[in-house]
């Protein structure tokens, strides 16, 4: 990226609360979180529209924009990729896919003391959680076990101390991170922040990892649950054949 003048939006809305942020190769310029959880189809493109304006960017003006992936909100994750393929497609700006673990990670640099190690978790139904694991190294974190698809206390387990925990599943899951060892984060640190996803795009960014229009879909690391509820009544006799139902998003 030497030599470019970038203009950037980055996008998360993996989590309950959705935000943006515009920012160039050398950082962030202006951010908004949404007021209202869940708000992500009728606020979101109002704050975009709202920090171009602030950044006097008109939007074919923007060169990249870095999408939080997932694993997440179903909902949320199809929001924030169907904008970045629209603005791709549109004035022709750049997409790196960001994965949404290790952005959620990078709030635990904001601590107090940052922890050794790190897990993000993410409620996903079913008594699991969407997580992954992480390692402090001069002031970044490296990952060491990549986003799956997990009990939490089984995968809590396994991993280095001292561990720390954020994220917005841990409210339903705290007994099992309790009883793993682990310390939780403040709640003002569990959500994903744009910021956070510009950061880490620019890491991206400058070692060309971009993700084509066409190629962009979230990374859900399972199914919605409604396609696997059908498939197993489907499977039992107890549904009609058809396609099965839309999916709907997981409670929070």
């Amino acid at each position: 990226m030497t030599g470019e003048r970038l203009r950037i939006l980055a996008l998360e809305t993996s989590g309950r609360f959705g935000s943006a942020a515009v920012g160039t190769e050398t950082g962030v310029l202006a951010a908004r979180c949404l007021d209202d959880a869940m708000s992500h189809a009728t606020a979101l493109m109002p704050a975009v529209q709202e920090l171009l304006s602030t950044a006097g960017w008109p939007a074919d003006t923007l060169t990249d924009v870095f999408v939080s992936i997932g694993p997440g909100s179903f909902t949320g994750l199809r929001i924030g990729v169907s904008i970045a393929r629209t603005l791709a497609w549109s004035v022709g700006a750049r997409i790196v896919a960001v994965p949404t673990m290790e952005v959620l990670a990078r709030n635990a640099l904001r601590a107090e003391t940052p922890p050794e190690h790190i897990a993000p978790i993410v409620d996903a139904k079913q008594a699991k959680v969407f997580t992954a694991a992480y390692r402090l190294e001069h002031r970044e974190y490296v990952c060491l076990r990549d986003a799956c698809l997990a009990e939490p206390g089984a995968f809590l387990a396994g991993l280095p101390r001292p561990l720390a925990v954020l994220g917005e599943g841990v409210p339903r899951h705290r007994a099992a991170v309790e009883a793993a060892g682990a310390t939780v984060l403040p709640e003002d640190l569990w959500p994903g922040r744009a910021e956070e996803v510009l950061a880490v795009g620019l890491r991206m960014a400058r070692a060309r990892q971009f993700t084509a229009a066409r190629d962009l879909v979230p990374r859900y690391v399972r199914r919605p649950e409604m396609e696997e509820r059908w498939e197993k009544r489907h499977a039992a006799g107890a549904m009609p054949g058809g396609a099965p139902p839309a999916a709907n998003e997981p409670a929070p």
